[in-house]
């Protein structure tokens, strides 16, 4: 299959495009700048120079390919509503060129649109009214292709995608800690954070190109919610620091934003039996607080 990928050389990009190739795929990348392009000519996929920005850029990138994996996101976080209207253009810009052919398109969100509380399945709505529900109108716009001739199908990843080189939440965490000198819980940190080690995530991506039937929902969560106090208190231990509570209040200060203070006393367990048993995904990588214990946390530098 040639796939037509964009955030190939974000995050979680990289071991997905190199996923796809040690499969037998061939990847076409979309690339915004010159150290994109590198880094996926490095990993053995093409560069197709662009944004998402750019319509027709991305238009063509689909119509030259058998199947679509959109990763990328971004923008203004100050302004949610200009970045939902951006990703929701480009969804249509890569799903038209699709319709009625049956190939894949799949795009990404996160398990944080789920209503907190309680252990969300692959089948259950997303909270509009929730800390993520600026992601809801992308997974709608793909969700709307599969009744329009196309497979396509959502990945919703956990918050905590870990492994090597990680510039997310538990980098900022880490850095934090660092700063501050305690590393910092909510309340009686007992809230659920779903984790998923990178290469489970590469795998579960091809999967979800290669099998998953149009209209799926799929939950990229290996550990199905891991306690923010476990967290906080296992970079404690690993920086020699005091594990500490925080009330809200102080956690709005504390953090580095007042979405990172929620998100930290977010309480979102899901499950991904559906996305096991349906695509027989079976996470083999370490646990994220395994990989907070001997991977690479203390040597990586945090990215703004």
């Amino acid at each position: 299959m040639h796939v037509f990928v964009t955030g190939g050389s974000g995050q979680t990009g990289p071991a997905v495009v190199a996923e796809l190739i040690a499969a037998g795929h061939t990847v076409t990348g979309l690339a915004r700048s010159e150290a994109a392009a590198a880094r996926l000519s490095s990993l053995g996929a093409t560069p197709h120079p662009g944004s998402l920005d750019d319509l027709d850029i991305l238009r063509r990138g689909a119509e030259a390919a058998d199947g679509v994996l959109h990763m990328a996101y971004g923008g203004d976080f100050s302004d949610l509503d200009d970045m939902m209207r951006r990703d929701t253009t480009a969804i249509e810009a890569l799903g038209r060129p699709l319709e009625g052919s049956g190939k894949p398109l799949v795009v990404t969100s996160g398990t944080l649109v789920l209503p907190a509380g309680r252990v969300s399945t692959e089948r259950d709505e997303p909270d509009m009214a929730g800390i993520a529900a600026f992601r809801i109108a992308s997974e709608r716009a793909c969700l709307d292709f599969a009744t329009r001739g196309v497979r396509a199908n959502v990945v919703r990843l956990a918050p905590t995608v870990h492994g090597p080189e990680d510039h997310g939440f538990i980098p900022q965490l880490i850095a934090t800690a660092r700063e501050t000198g305690v590393s910092a819980y909510v309340g009686a940190g007992a809230n659920r954070w779903p984790a998923v080690h990178r290469l489970d995530a590469a795998v579960l991506f091809r999967l979800a190109l290669e099998q998953a039937a149009a209209g799926s929902v799929l939950h990229g969560a290996a550990e199905s919610g891991v306690a923010f106090r476990s967290i906080a208190e296992t970079i404690a231990r690993v920086l020699d620091l005091p594990a500490v509570s925080l009330t809200p209040g102080e956690a709005a200060t504390h953090f580095v934003s007042p979405f990172m203070a929620l998100s930290h006393a977010f309480d979102g367990p899901v499950s991904s039996t559906y996305t096991r048993e349906s695509l027989g995904w079976s996470p083999t990588h370490p646990t994220l607080l395994d990989d907070l214990e001997h991977g690479d946390y203390l040597a990586t530098p945090v990215r703004p």
